[in-house]
């Protein structure tokens, strides 16, 4: 029986060095062969670089290449269900994602597959998939991501009351200082918005483009200042008023700005 012809890998420059790669991956890695490893951790860092610079298509090019090599590495898998994710292929991202989860037996997936299946139009399963107990278990970082991805899940429901009540108090708990606060901000604006709330939804757009240093949402945008900057007296360090203290979680990965960008 012939083999089939090898598909040809796309070029990998120099520079291409998996050494650049997170330490639990190139842990992952360890498992391959020094040559492969190599060859792989190569692939990976430029599907890092390829979406950077948003060429979807050599990204994934470089991720089936990978995946090709180290079909069994979990860290492998994720990566190419990440690109099918930016390129809005749903069906692919959630598959490559359950068999990521599979191999590593981690449940930090859980959010990008409950935004996954935002996109292919079964927002209920992304709440079911919040209220499991796996759900419960995860880290703080995976917390917020679900908070905001629930959030939208909600108002594609047309639950916007329960939108706005899931998100509200990360939203007045989050501090100038924390890294996901424009994200939190955004989506709860987002919320307050789709349950008709207009001016309460502009303050918190203004205050999700206050700490939006890195340009993660378009609330600027929305506000028309994306060319000067937003000012929002909240101090450096206090909450948003109205609720006290500030809620340690980690930024979440995602906004409510469209397609793997995040939906609103």
């Amino acid at each position: 029986m012939r083999r089939p012809p090898r598909i040809p890998e796309p070029a990998l420059p120099e520079d291409a060095d998996a050494g650049g790669l997170d330490r639990s991956l190139r842990s992952e890695l360890r498992t391959l062969s020094k040559e492969n490893a190599e060859g792989v951790g190569g692939h990976l860092v430029m599907v890092g670089r390829m979406l950077d610079a948003e060429d979807y298509d050599l990204a994934l090019a470089h991720a089936e290449a990978a995946a090709r090599r180290a079909g069994r590495v979990a860290g492998v898998r994720e990566t190419l269900g990440v690109v099918y994710y930016r390129r809005g292929e749903w069906a692919k991202a959630l598959a490559e994602f359950r068999t990521a989860r599979r191999l590593s037996g981690s449940q930090h997936l859980l959010p990008l597959m409950a935004d996954v299946e935002r996109g292919l139009g079964r927002p209920e399963r992304a709440v079911e998939l919040a209220a499991s107990p796996e759900a419960a278990r995860l880290a703080a970082p995976e917390q917020v991501e679900l908070a905001i991805v629930v959030t939208g899940a909600r108002a594609d429901l047309g639950q916007h009351a329960a939108a706005v009540q899931h998100i509200e108090r990360l939203a007045r708990a989050s501090t100038v200082r924390q890294p996901w606060a424009a994200r939190v901000r955004y989506a709860y604006a987002s919320a307050l918005e789709g349950a008709g709330r207009e001016e309460e939804a502009q303050q918190w757009y203004a205050s999700a483009a206050e700490v939006d240093v890195h340009g993660e949402t378009d609330a600027a945008e929305r506000l028309g200042t994306s060319d000067e900057a937003w000012v929002v007296d909240l101090g450096d360090d206090e909450p948003v008023p109205g609720e006290s203290g500030g809620d340690e979680r980690a930024r979440p990965t995602r906004t409510d700005r469209g397609p793997a960008e995040g939906r609103a």
